[in-house]
């Protein structure tokens, strides 16, 4: 019987997570609309331009997270978020500006995405480092598996969404729907009021707090051995920007097809979510994670060789479910068994990783179908995660024992 997962039973987490939700959809009705709209502004097939996307994203994330993880340890992490999510909101009004005009460009389209990646920076590693200030520490997996549920129900939602409004409206709706629905989560801010965060031990913004993250980090086997995995596989796995020409020129559907296809992999991941979330205590994590990952490089190989539509959800769906038991697991280890004190650095750097991963892998899977072909992108990416499971449990053994049983950091007492 479906009960109400815990973590939605503490009011500003409820709120946050609601207002997420909205804006999240928003969010990935624009990653979609902008790869669209890139394949369209080329005029034929260049894989090329869809990678260079990545690179506008991956870049601001290098060069700002360590500052944006020093920030939220530091200063107000809600009021950080809300600057962040408000700068977003005007990028996507520009985007849309530019596109009713018009003078839209794929070099513009690199800039403005670029600053968005920017924002996100600092929003990021104040919002997830903000979750342990209002969830209880026994309902804090809870509370990661109910925020991948949001994120996944948005990407499910917004690249369907997407492609309905672009096939009728026109492509410049999908920033203007996705600037109006950054106001949920600026309200839900507003609404949650004061959160208590631990001010006592926080070492400013400085170069000397950001290295102290990275001996945090090096310091702390699991942590470590996490976010590696989770940037090869995401680099190795990542053809996401391929979909566009998957869609046309491999699987050859339109608008709609192609907004399925983006949404394929979260409606895996939304089940999962759910699945997760009606679990109090998940065993042998260790294992559970490893596997996972093993799942989500196979299935990947299978979408590679997918030249069939619904082999193609399938497999998707397949990568998504996979991708979310290891995203939770890996996110329980990583916030429990780090202080308050450094939990916005340490997302800094794990945001490197899980941010890294994916966009320089567009990058790569760009140049190799520009190469081989996307095919060959996308299944040598599979083989590629496979291997870096072989690596990483050769290199952190202790990968295979983990159960969650393990001494964790307790959270700070939510209302």
């Amino acid at each position: 019987m479906f009960h109400t997962p815990p973590a939605l039973k503490h009011r500003r987490y409820r709120l946050m997570w609601i207002g997420l939700l909205i804006s999240v959809i928003g969010s990935q009705m624009q990653i979609a609309a902008i790869h669209w709209q890139i394949r369209e502004l080329t005029g034929v097939p260049n894989p090329l331009a869809l990678g260079g996307i990545g690179l506008a994203r991956f870049l601001p994330v290098v060069v700002f997270s360590l500052v944006g993880g020093a920030v939220a340890d530091t200063w107000n992490r809600r009021w950080i978020i809300f600057i962040a999510e408000s700068i977003m909101a005007i990028v996507a009004v520009i985007l849309a500006y530019l596109t009713f005009k018009g003078t839209i460009t794929i070099w513009l389209i690199y800039l403005l995405t670029a600053i968005q990646a920017s924002a996100l920076a600092f929003d990021l590693p104040a919002r997830q480092a903000m979750i342990p200030n209002i969830v209880s520490r026994e309902d804090l997996p809870n509370a990661f598996s109910m925020t991948s549920i949001a994120a996944n129900t948005a990407a499910i939602v917004g690249p369907a969404l997407g492609g309905i409004v672009i096939a009728t409206l026109g492509q410049g709706y999908t920033y203007l729907i996705n600037a109006l629905s950054f106001l949920a989560l600026l309200a839900a801010l507003l609404m949650i009021g004061p959160v208590p965060q631990d001010p006592t031990k926080a070492s400013g913004v400085s170069l000397s707090a950001m290295a102290d993250g990275m001996r945090f980090i090096l310091s702390k086997p699991m942590i470590l051995s996490t976010m590696v995995m989770d940037f090869f596989a995401t680099f190795f796995a990542s053809a996401n920007t391929m979909m566009p020409i998957v869609a046309r020129d491999i699987l050859h559907v339109g608008e709609i097809g192609y907004g399925w296809l983006v949404s394929a992999e979260s409606i895996g991941s939304l089940t999962a979510g759910l699945v997760i979330s009606q679990i109090h205590i998940i065993r042998k994590q260790g294992p559970v994670f490893l596997w996972s990952v093993v799942v989500f490089g196979g299935a990947t190989i299978l979408f590679g060789l997918s030249n069939i539509f619904i082999m193609a959800i399938i497999m998707l769906m397949v990568i998504g479910a996979a991708d979310t038991v290891s995203t939770i697991i890996r996110n329980t280890i990583r916030q429990l068994q780090t202080p308050d004190h450094f939990r916005g650095r340490m997302t800094s750097i794990n945001q490197i990783f899980f941010q890294g991963g994916p966009q320089l892998g567009e990058v790569e899977a760009g140049i190799v179908a520009q190469l081989f072909g996307v095919p060959f992108a996308i299944i040598s990416g599979g083989v590629g995660t496979i291997l870096a499971v072989w690596f990483i449990l050769r290199k952190w053994p202790q990968l295979r024992t983990y159960d969650g049983s393990e001494p964790q950091i307790t959270a700070v007492p939510a209302d």
